[in-house]
């Protein structure tokens, strides 16, 4: 049975958010996903007009249809922001990348009933290389898969 992390991705539409003007966007993990057949992913991020050769849109809101689940890797002091977005876009499932959560969007998630996951990187899950097969190792090891 998939863990919670892993059912992650099963949907098919993604966003991925980040604002690269801060921080570089979640490209890895974003490309990892737009390979895979069957998937559908949008970048959003506001401050840049395209992330490897994609459109980006500047919020959940002016995506050209509906996503299931959300990548939130945007600076810290933004995060419940994101959060309070992608529930007004009625997503259920979100990522916040490790080192991204606070405590004030985790409850708004709590409270808005979005199955969240966070405090580890999403890229594990998607791709390999070198240190996220390492990574992926030790949770398995860990039974924190």
């Amino acid at each position: 049975m998939p863990s919670n992390h892993e059912e992650f991705w099963s949907f098919q539409r993604y966003a991925f958010v980040g604002i690269s003007a801060d921080k570089p966007f979640p490209e890895l993990s974003y490309a990892a996903v737009r390979a895979k057949e069957g998937k559908t992913v949008f970048a959003v991020d506001p401050s840049v007009d395209e992330v490897l050769g994609d459109k980006a849109y500047d919020d959940l809101a002016s995506l050209p249809e509906a996503v299931q689940a959300v990548v939130l890797e945007v600076p810290q002091e933004q995060t419940a922001e994101w959060v309070a977005k992608a529930a007004d876009a009625g997503v259920e499932h979100l990522w916040i990348h490790m080192g991204r959560e606070t405590p004030e969007a985790l409850e708004l998630a709590r409270e808005k009933r979005i199955n969240v996951r966070h405090g580890t990187c999403a890229v594990q899950y998607v791709r390999g290389g070198f240190p996220h097969v390492l990574h992926k190792f030790l949770r398995k090891l860990s039974g924190s898969w």
